[in-house]
C-alpha cells in the first residue's frame, strides 16, 4: 500500500515541478507584457541614461573652466557628444510610449536611430584621437586622418538617410532587415578600429620605460578603454544581427522592456559611463598640445 502511494505521488510531483518551472520560466513574458512595468524599465533607463548625460556635461564644464583658451579639442568635443548622445537617450526612454505611436512608422525609426550614429560618432572620435597620437609618435603625417573620419562619418549618415527615404516611401521588411544590418557592419567596423588603433597604441606606449606613474595610468587608460569599447561595439553588432533576423530579440517595440535594458544597459550605458571615468583626469593648464583643436 505505502509503495504503491510512492509510486503514484512521482508522477504528481514531476507535474508539479513541472508547473512551477513553467511558472518561472513565463516571469520574462509577464513583465514584458505589462504596461506597468513596461514605463517602470523604460522610466530606469531614462534615468542612467540622464546621470551618464548630466556626468558628461559637468566633465565638459570642468575642462572648459580649466583651459577655456583652446576652444573645441577633441577631448571636449567628446564630452559634448556624450552629453548630447545620453541626453537624448533619456528623452526618448521618458517618451517612449508616445513615440511608439507616432505615424507614419519611419518617423519612429529616426527618433530610434539616430542616438545610434551619434554614438558612433562619438566613439569614432575616440579612435581618431588614438590614431593621432600614434602616427605623431611614429613621425608619420597626420593630414589624411581628419578629413578621413569626417568622410567615413559623412557615408555612414548618407547611407542611413538613404534607408530611411527608401522606408518612408515604401516600408518593405527587407529595408528595415538591411537598415539594422548596417548597424551592425557600423558597429563592428567601430569595434574593428578601437582594436586597431588602441591596439597599437598600447603596444607602442608599452615599450617606453613605465617608470613614471603618468605614464603607466596612460597604459592602463589605453588598455581599458580600448578592451571596453571593443566589447560593446562587438556585443552591439551581434546584437544587431539577431535583431534583424528574429522578432524576439526586437528592441524596437514596447513590449520587449527586459530586452532592451539589458541590451542598453550593457553597450551603451555602462561602456560610457565607465570611459567618461576613466577619462575624467582634466587636462594641465599648460602644453596641452596633445588635446588638438577641432579645426
Amino acid at each position: 500500500m505505502g509503495r504503491s502511494g510512492s509510486v503514484m505521488s512521482a508522477p504528481t510531483a514531476v507535474m508539479v515541478a513541472a508547473y512551477e518551472l513553467k511558472n518561472a520560466s513565463n516571469w520574462w513574458d509577464q513583465i514584458d507584457e505589462s504596461p506597468l512595468w513596461q514605463d517602470r524599465i523604460y522610466h530606469i533607463l531614462a534615468a542612467l541614461f540622464g546621470i551618464v548625460s548630466f556626468v558628461a556635461l559637468v566633465q565638459l564644464i570642468r575642462i572648459q573652466l580649466r583651459v577655456p583658451e583652446y576652444g573645441w579639442t577633441t577631448q571636449k568635443v567628446f564630452h559634448f557628444l556624450n552629453f548630447v548622445v545620453n541626453g537624448v537617450r533619456s528623452l526618448i526612454f521618458v517618451f517612449r510610449r508616445e513615440i511608439q505611436k507616432l505615424k507614419p512608422e519611419i518617423v519612429q525609426h529616426v527618433l530610434l536611430d539616430t542616438p545610434s550614429l551619434a554614438f558612433f560618432t562619438t566613439y569614432a572620435l575616440l579612435v581618431l584621437f588614438w590614431a593621432e597620437i600614434y602616427y605623431q609618435a611614429r613621425a608619420v603625417s597626420t593630414d589624411g586622418l581628419r578629413p578621413s573620419f569626417i568622410t567615413i562619418n559623412a557615408v555612414v549618415y548618407a547611407v542611413q538617410i538613404a534607408m530611411w527615404l527608401i522606408m518612408w516611401w515604401k516600408p518593405l521588411p527587407i529595408v528595415v532587415i538591411l537598415s539594422k544590418m548596417f548597424f551592425a557592419g557600423v558597429s563592428l567596423f567601430a569595434a574593428l578600429g578601437f582594436l586597431l588603433y588602441g591596439g597599437r597604441l598600447f603596444l607602442m606606449l608599452q615599450r617606453f620605460p613605465v617608470e613614471s606613474k603618468g605614464r603607466r595610468k596612460k597604459l592602463q587608460e589605453v588598455g581599458y578603454v580600448t578592451t571596453i569599447c571593443f566589447t560593446c561595439f562587438l556585443a552591439r553588432c551581434i546584437m544587431m544581427c539577431f535583431n534583424a533576423f528574429d522578432k524576439a530579440a526586437d528592441l524596437d517595440v514596447l513590449d520587449h522592456p527586459i530586452l532592451n535594458f539589458i541590451y542598453y544597459l550593457l553597450v551603451e550605458i555602462l561602456p560610457s559611463s565607465l570611459v567618461l571615468f576613466i577619462l575624467r583626469k582634466l587636462p594641465p593648464k599648460r602644453g596641452i598640445t596633445q588635446y588638438h583643436p577641432i579645426r
